[in-house]
């Protein structure tokens, strides 16, 4: 089975991803792991702590593609740059990139957004905007400008936020409602689904079939079973497989998946053809 993971970071991109051991950051790693359902040890991850061992670990795991997301927040910068090197030392590797339009300026953000799409091939941009100083929704209309470029340029915007947003408050779904009826032509695809949200995230799916979720790790945590049952319905072509390496393993959480219960037809569509299709492969 063609397998994309639409959320696979090597530990040696960055101390948040576990590059470091005995720093405080690979304690957290250790710990999100253990949260988050991981079998044997927490420490699986540090064999990507090299190019090499990051590489391996994706063969081994049986994926067509490993995408590997960029960030740029207040509290952590991974250069588009960054990603697009990693993302060329294979085949099997994708990049998404990512821009602050908020701290680094209108203009500058999006010159770079159309840099990390035409000059370095990424496949998209990520935007955090509950991680921002100060927290926004994602329909603020400082993000708008942001949004039409991705919308011109056919690619897609990849919002995150989840239970890790600073205040939960900004972990709030609805909005994502107002940027895809803005927007009707933007793929906008919601890393970490918006969980705990879950019936929220899954209604303004329901109505808009240009957003899509990637809940990755969440997706196999209480009160996910509402993905499942909508994949099995109407979001069949909306949800879409994320293993959130390094802080979940690969093929554990592909095992997971073929687990949960999604018709056959629905599985090949979440693993692979939803990807596929979102990222224009």
């Amino acid at each position: 089975m063609k397998i994309i993971d639409m959320r696979c970071r090597p530990a040696y991109l960055h101390d948040f991803f576990g590059k470091t051991p005995g720093g405080p950051d690979y304690a957290v790693v250790k710990w999100l792991n253990t949260r988050v359902g991981t079998r044997g040890t927490p420490e699986h991850f540090t064999r990507s702590a090299t190019p090499e061992g990051f590489l391996a670990e994706v063969a081994e795991a049986g994926l067509t593609r490993a995408v590997v997301v960029g960030r740029h927040t207040p509290g952590q910068h991974l250069p588009n740059d960054t990603i697009h090197q990693i993302a060329s030392t294979s085949p099997l590797l994708e990049g998404i990139g990512s821009v602050d339009i908020i701290s680094q300026g209108r203009q500058t953000a999006l010159d770079e957004a159309e840099r990390a799409i035409l000059t370095l091939g990424l496949k998209g941009i990520d935007v955090e905007p509950g991680f921002g100083t100060p927290p926004r929704h994602a329909d603020d209309a400082a993000f708008f400008p942001l949004y039409d470029l991705l919308q011109a340029l056919k690619v897609p915007l990849f919002l995150m936020s989840g239970p890790t947003t600073p205040d939960p408050r900004f972990n709030d779904p609805a909005p994502v409602a107002n940027v895809a009826r803005a927007f009707p032509r933007l793929k906008i695809a919601a890393y970490h689904g918006f969980w705990p949200n879950v019936a929220g995230i899954v209604g303004v799916a329901f109505r808009h079939e240009n957003v899509f979720l990637i809940p990755d790790m969440y997706l196999f945590q209480p009160g996910s079973a509402l993905y499942v049952e909508a994949a099995n319905s109407f979001l069949a072509d909306q949800l879409l497989f994320g293993s959130s390496y390094p802080f979940r393993p690969i093929r554990q959480s592909i095992e997971d998946i073929q687990a949960l219960g999604l018709k056959d037809a629905v599985l090949e569509k979440v693993l692979h053809d939803n990807a596929a299709r979102l990222l224009d492969l």
